[in-house]
């Protein structure tokens, strides 16, 4: 026992004299990205003038572990005895326990891979260069201090500190062009500085937490927040995201001698950007549900991060009147189970997850009684006083009898021109009825890289596989629409809107929503351009659908007797044509669904059109409808009078769609 024990003792003593060789001697440069006139360091700067720098550092040391002034949102120096033993869930265990063997998985669409027991960070094992990117966030880090948090065990804290020198060592600044557009994207590098203030937290009481390690960390805490001011992203999510988090390490690290250089320049670019990127209607200009939810946590967590540095006052009020106008868009846009439509590069989130997320914004603009309705599942608060509902500067439109399970809710999309994350798709549509999302749109499989990979997200992004009109299958050249009407009643609601989508061609979509049950489609092909003209759908991967080649419609066939017709209504020919179908509601994950197009020929400048019907229905039958077109009907001057027989029940349509 005694031998075990002095062996067991001489390995510990090696390895603490191995880690001590590592470490670079402690000098006055050491302190340069320091501020030691920074109150509460006075006997660091006291050591320091005195020339006794590993005294200084030993102090700043002790300094940083006793640290109250600065408070992090998750994780705090002081709080391990209230977390110790606590299960830190399966996820974030695994990304620790496998870190420890240097198997890392950068991005979750994808599993875990070997990076080497001598890390090799130039790895690319999967040609998709999220992966590459985001290996360099090095997310697992802070599973890895969560797990020292609740486990005490030094494995964790010696193998974070080996990588963060292992990272600073292969990867420094102008290494080389190609490695620093993955290592120090600025997306990348102000991904770090968010997590790193919570990493040092958990681990700084770590007695393997040297003095020479924190100034090493400081100092590289310091090049990264200042890189990413000398080199933001021109615009977009990226920009925001970077201000944010220069923002964040200014106010968690105030210590540092570019803090306040830091907190100006984040408000600076953000009170701009939020003017600039954030439609009147409450929406973000990329036109993502994802994203547009991803920028309001931005938004508010650089204004927590300006009021920890007493700069809320940065912000004006204009500034957190948009944030909150930004969270009831969202309500908008939502379906019963809290998610949006997945327009764009959008996928499916948990409904746990969203609640959460309303609850933060609840806690922010506690007076709103809608967000408290969606942060408490309905518990308290108040629900919107209207149903259908426009966003009309972002054109995204809702059509909705109801706020809960049993609702239908069409949420349709007619926009502007979108940035990165927008896709060539106007008049795409997701509708949710009873508990189901019958036309999920397609999602966005990939991002980017290589030919393959280009390859295969670009096939998302087609128009075609988008519940929408095309011209010869080519991708609609811009999404600008012109709203022509958007009324809402009792028993009907009326959209019609114009898009330039092609060369010569206009493409003007009218939706009915008619007696808060069901849906008339016209779609008109306006122009002198020729070509074969096709009017696409999409369903669920499940919906094992019937297609009716005689009668022009497909419905689908659930058990439960929840299901939809859609069916073309004209009086001309018409072609209904299986088409390939896929949607991707997962990063790196797809799956085949059902896809069909109502299809004809346009042989000259005479405007053709299509009448489609999408009608949720119960039980396994679908029902019999036909259309007929009273005398004074004329799609072209938007006059409707049409009577539809469903089932041998007579309803009449007359209104002005323009």
């Amino acid at each position: 026992m005694k031998v075990k024990y002095i062996i067991g003792l001489f390995i510990l003593t090696l390895a603490s004299l191995h880690t001590k060789a590592q470490e670079n001697p402690i000098t006055k440069e050491s302190f340069n990205a320091i501020n030691l006139a920074y109150p509460g360091l006075e006997k660091v700067n006291k050591l320091y003038n005195s020339a006794a720098y590993d005294a200084a550092a030993k102090e700043l040391l002790t300094y940083y572990r006793n640290r109250k002034t600065v408070r992090h949102p998750e994780f705090n120096v002081g709080d391990e005895a209230r977390f110790r033993g606590k299960d830190i869930g399966k996820a974030n265990q695994l990304k620790a326990d496998n870190a420890l063997q240097h198997k890392f998985q950068p991005q979750k669409g994808y599993g875990y891979y070997d990076y080497g027991t001598d890390i090799n960070w130039d790895l690319w094992p999967v040609k998709d260069n999220e992966v590459r990117w985001q290996l360099h966030r090095v997310t697992w880090w802070q599973p890895m201090a969560m797990a020292y948090r609740s486990s005490a065990d030094e494995k964790y804290a010696k193998e974070w500190i080996l990588q963060f020198r292992d990272w600073a060592k292969k990867n420094p600044l102008g290494k080389s062009k190609e490695n620093d557009s993955f290592a120090w994207r600025p997306l990348e590098v102000s991904d770090r500085i968010q997590s790193l203030p919570g990493t040092f937290n958990l681990f700084v009481n770590s007695p393997n937490f040297t003095p020479a390690f924190l100034l090493e960390f400081l100092t590289l805490f310091n090049q990264q927040s200042d890189y990413i001011v000398n080199n933001y992203s021109e615009q977009g999510n990226h920009l925001l995201f970077e201000a944010q988090r220069v923002l964040g390490a200014g106010s968690i690290f105030p210590e540092l001698k570019q803090a306040a250089v830091w907190r100006k320049s984040g408000i600076e670019v953000l009170n701009r950007e939020i003017k600039k990127q954030v439609y009147p209607d409450g929406i973000q200009w990329e036109l993502s549900p994802i994203y547009h939810v991803a920028s309001i946590d931005i938004f508010l967590k650089a204004y927590q991060s300006a009021k920890l540095a007493g700069a809320e006052k940065e912000f004006p009020e204009s500034y957190i009147k948009t944030i909150e106008n930004m969270v009831v868009a969202t309500v908008n846009i939502s379906f019963p189970d809290y998610n949006t439509p997945m327009f764009g590069d959008s996928w499916l989130v948990e409904k746990e997850g969203r609640i959460k997320a309303f609850a933060t914004w609840a806690k922010a603009f506690p007076a709103n009684g809608e967000i408290k309705y969606f942060a408490t599942d309905g518990a308290a608060g108040t629900l919107p006083n209207y149903l259908s509902h426009g966003l009309t500067t972002a054109g995204f439109y809702t059509f909705r009898n109801g706020w809960n399970n049993k609702s239908t809710v069409m949420i349709l999309k007619a926009s502007p021109p979108g940035e990165f994350h927008a896709q060539p798709d106007n008049g795409t549509f997701e509708l949710w009825v009873k508990g189901r999302n019958f036309t999920p749109d397609a999602g966005c499989y990939l991002y980017s890289g290589d030919a393959e990979v280009n390859k295969k997200r670009n096939w998302y992004r087609q128009t075609k596989v988008h519940s929408t009109l095309t011209l010869d299958n080519q991708n609609m050249v811009i999404t600008k629409a012109q709203q022509n009407k958007w009324v809402t009643g009792k028993n009907l609601d009326i959209l019609t809107y114009t898009n330039p989508s092609y060369t010569d061609l206009n493409h003007q979509r009218t939706v009915l929503f008619i007696d808060q049950q069901y849906f008339l489609i016209i779609d008109q092909a306006i122009g002198k351009a020729t070509g074969n003209l096709d009017v696409h759908f999409q369903l669920k991967e499940d919906s094992k659908p019937i297609f009716d080649q005689v009668k022009n419609k497909v419905y689908t066939t659930y058990s439960d007797g929840n299901n939809l017709l859609i069916q073309s209504l004209n009086s001309d020919k018409i072609n209904l044509k299986e088409e390939e179908g896929k949607v991707s509601y997962v990063y790196n994950q797809e799956m085949q669904r059902p896809a069909f197009a109502f299809g004809k020929t346009k042989n000259d400048a005479k405007s053709q059109i299509f009448v489609s019907l999408v009608f949720p229905f119960e039980g396994d039958k679908a029902p019999e409808i036909s259309l007929k077109e009273n005398p004074d009907n004329d799609f072209e001057k938007g006059v409707l009078n049409l009577s539809l027989n469903i089932n041998g029940k007579k309803s009449e349509i007359k209104t002005a769609i323009k």
